[in-house]
């Protein structure tokens, strides 16, 4: 097939390395989006580019080279970057996640747009409340430890935050050594440890003959994960896990996990769906994660006691079709013969309301069929049925509520929740995957249904371990220095599955507005979500170690208000950690608007778009566009 390597021979390089230089130096010294620079102005900038820029530190410009500003800017209808660059934003905004400010969710609460269990949920503000400012990194930070180290250590100074050792310690989820926040691989109901606590789930659900990959499990959907110690010791059996938790009381959970580099993003299950596709995790997992999975969410009040995060209080309740909706959210996620494994009071204490709340999950959980194939100690564990006959004979009784049909279902994205439950139309053709890593090159019926062809798929998996290989050579990097990796317009999963073999992560995103290939991207095994890059992404700042947007500018450069490559650039800036890399390729219809420099060379448009997609007339000349900044925001500090 043709490839695009012929863009990254000797020559072409040199080139490329001035397009590095040109994006750090315009983007922040005021070039990148100003409608009246230029790519040679730009170029001469990028001639007094330092090592070691800190962007997001207070700038002084005999120290850094830059002349950016700290001053609180807020987004105006017409962006002008200043010619001191895009400003920073004060320290104190470190830690700032656009669509999680409490003060503005408050203010929605009180003024009735939303209701108070919407409170944890993401809420973006209109574009003109957004800030548009750098978000710096704390005066202290360091740059993070590599994995595997970084699993069980991470620097106080990054996630200076104590309120969990305090109230968790005791259960061994995160201890104070010095300068090192240390997790010992504890959890609330398994506080000896998620090894052994993971090794009694596999003997549970195998009867005592396996662990949990014999018994089928790859992907693994952790609701309320904490820090993520469980996600973290399933990794040695080649599980992967998208660990989830709302940006609550405790505090930076998400960030601790993110540190760690392991797989996770800001979540809550209230009123809307969680952004992952139907029938994608052969377990979903809740060890004390705080979902009242019995109610429907209108017809109770609780009170949490703080201490022991057990229910207290219940008002009266009654059995009801309309109850367990977030119980049929997960009926959704599971895919055939799936389990649910539930760790918390109601499985196996006698006292207070405990009693009957686990009837009523019985109740609720025979209804939807999902068979209870053990129960030890403090878990419970139901598997989902394979085929759909016992549902339609529970809905024919009016023990349950069927959804309607879906002809073209859209990305469950911020699409509210269902009260039913949903049927498999491809029961019939029901297909068994194998484990990872054979997983990750199967052609799945996902792809058959959105017309990908086997070769097609195949020309998409050999394009993206070329092109891999290339971006290596490109940013020439040490790899064990990359950890947190997300691709932003992901596709089918084809540079995820290029960087298996590593020890990396990927985030995989589906833009909403794309077509909807996320599916097929957790038939290979991968993990990812839904999300639209109109409003930021529910993650911390310094998330990634490498950002990687293909064709996503493209997608983006004509969408509404608000919604722009400056924006786009704005949150990936905001994601990244510093001194570390984002890639972009794309194609020429972008350039003039953002004033990216272009790489020589130039492809075979119809093996290139047969390889990656058919969106593109081919009265259209592709060229070759590797656009990379490198973040350079602060001195590296020494380990």
């Amino acid at each position: 097939m043709g490839n695009l390597s012929v863009a990254f021979d000797s020559k072409s390089g040199q080139l490329i390395l001035i397009a590095l230089l040109l994006m750090v130096a315009s983007f922040y010294a005021g070039t990148l989006f100003s409608a009246t620079s230029s790519s040679s102005a730009a170029v001469l900038r990028s001639s007094t580019l330092p090592s070691g820029r800190s962007s997001s530190a207070p700038p002084a410009r005999d120290e850094t080279g830059f002349p950016n500003r700290v001053v609180l800017t807020y987004r105006t209808k017409s962006i002008s970057i200043p010619p001191t660059g895009v400003n920073v934003c004060p320290v104190e905004y470190n830690e700032h996640i656009p669509c999680h400010d409490a003060n503005y969710t408050l203010s929605l609460i009180r003024s009735s747009k939303i209701s108070k269990k919407e409170e944890l949920e993401s809420h973006c503000p209109p574009a003109e409340s957004r800030l548009f400012c750098l978000v710096p990194p704390p005066a202290d930070y360091k740059i993070p430890i590599r994995w595997p180290a970084s699993s069980d250590y991470v620097w106080r100074s990054n996630v200076n935050h104590s309120r969990l050792a305090e109230v968790k310690g005791g259960q061994n989820w995160v201890h104070a050594k010095g300068k090192l926040w240390w997790f010992p691989g504890g959890g609330t109901h398994f506080k000896h440890g998620a090894a052994e606590y993971i090794q009694r789930l596999g003997n549970m659900t195998t009867n005592e003959t396996g662990d949990l990959r014999t018994a089928g499990v790859v992907q693994v959907l952790d609701v309320g994960c904490g820090v993520a110690s469980f996600s973290a010791y399933l990794l040695p059996l080649d599980i992967h896990t998208m660990s989830f938790a709302p940006k609550d009381g405790h505090e930076n959970q998400i960030q601790f996990a993110l540190e760690r580099g392991i797989g996770a993003m800001i979540a809550v299950l209230a009123t809307k769906q969680l952004p992952f596709p139907s029938n994608s995790f052969e377990m979903v997992h809740c060890s004390r994660c705080r979902v009242d999975w019995h109610e429907d969410g209108d017809q109770y009040d609780l009170v949490i006691n703080r201490h022991t995060e057990c229910i207290v209080d219940l008002i009266d309740w009654y059995l009801d079709v309309s109850d367990g909706i977030l119980l049929k959210e997960v009926d959704r996620l599971l895919r055939p013969n799936g389990y649910f494994v539930y760790s918390a009071p109601p499985a196996y204490r006698k006292d207070k309301d405990f009693p009957t709340i686990w009837k009523k999950l019985s109740n609720l959980t025979s209804a939807m069929c999902w068979k209870l194939i053990a129960q030890q100690v403090q878990t419970a564990i139901w598997v989902k049925p394979e085929d759909d006959l016992c549902r339609q004979q529970n809905a024919e009784r009016k023990l349950l509520t069927l959804c309607e049909p879906e002809e073209d279902p859209v990305p469950s994205w911020r699409s509210p929740l269902r009260n039913c439950l949903r049927l498999n139309p491809d029961q019939p053709y029901f297909q068994k995957l194998p484990p990872r890593p054979e997983r990750l090159s199967v052609y799945s019926r996902s792809l058959e249904k959105i017309g990908v062809t086997p070769e097609k798929f195949d020309r998409h998996n050999r394009f993206w371990q070329e092109q891999v290989s290339e971006y290596w050579k490109l940013i020439g990097v040490n790899l064990t220095e990359i950890r947190n990796v997300m691709d932003m317009n992901a596709y089918y999963g084809g540079f995820s599955v290029a960087l298996s073999a590593l020890p990396m992560w990927v985030m995989n995103i589906v833009p909403a507005t794309m077509s909807n290939t996320l599916s097929a991207i957790y038939d290979r095994g991968l993990i990812g979500a839904y999300h639209d890059w109109c409003v930021p992404f529910s993650t911390y700042p310094r998330s990634y170690d490498l950002l990687h947007a293909f064709h996503l500018f493209s997608h983006y450069k004509d969408h509404v208000e608000g919604c722009g490559i400056e924006d786009i650039m704005l949150e990936m800036d905001r994601m990244i950690r510093p001194q570390k890399d984002a890639v972009s390729l794309d194609h020429s219809n972008i350039t003039g608007e953002a004033h990216f420099t272009q790489c020589s060379g130039q492809s075979n448009l119809d093996k290139f778009q047969d390889a990656v997609h058919n969106e593109v007339p081919h009265n259209i000349m592709w060229k070759k566009f590797c656009h990379y900044w490198d973040k350079r925001k602060l001195k590296r500090t020494t380990n």
